[in-house]
């Protein structure tokens, strides 16, 4: 059941955001929340990022991702379920070798790549602003004591 949110706002900026929220949804399994929330989790992120730089099996992933994490480790039941999220939403591709055993491996879409290159983009921005970030969290942390 859709969410009604249209009204009168006094403000156009508002009114535009609540139209742009009615058209794309509003519910708890909107695409723009569940991906927003994916980008916003432990791996999903990371994951990305390293699939970026080309194909790799799940055993290379999971070093890879454990070497580059604060947490250091990533299960392999975690890895799964986050590799099977990003392939459900189009942005892994999940290849499976003729081999015996079968090799599986993984991939970005194009889908995949145009995320990434938006996820890219906010990481830069980000990076680029964290002097300022830091800076405002000690401000309000002293201000909090």
């Amino acid at each position: 059941m859709a969410h009604d949110i249209s009204g009168t706002f006094e403000r156009p900026a508002l009114a535009s955001l609540a139209d742009e929220m009615e058209r794309h949804g509003t519910s708890r399994d909107a695409p723009v929340r569940e991906i927003m929330a994916l980008l916003g989790d432990r791996w999903s992120t990371l994951i990305l990022l390293v699939l970026a730089t080309g194909e790799l099996r799940h055993a290379e992933l999971r070093r890879l991702l454990a070497r580059l994490s604060a947490e250091r480790a990533i299960s392999q039941r975690i890895l799964t379920m986050k590799l099977r999220t990003l392939e459900r939403d189009g942005f892994v591709t999940r290849r499976i070798s003729g081999d015996v055993p079968p090799k599986v491996s993984y991939n970005l879409t194009h889908l995949g790549e145009s995320l990434h290159v938006q996820t890219r983009g906010l990481i830069n921005w980000i990076n680029a602003h964290q002097d300022l970030i830091r800076a405002s969290r000690a401000a309000f942390d002293s201000e909090e004591e």
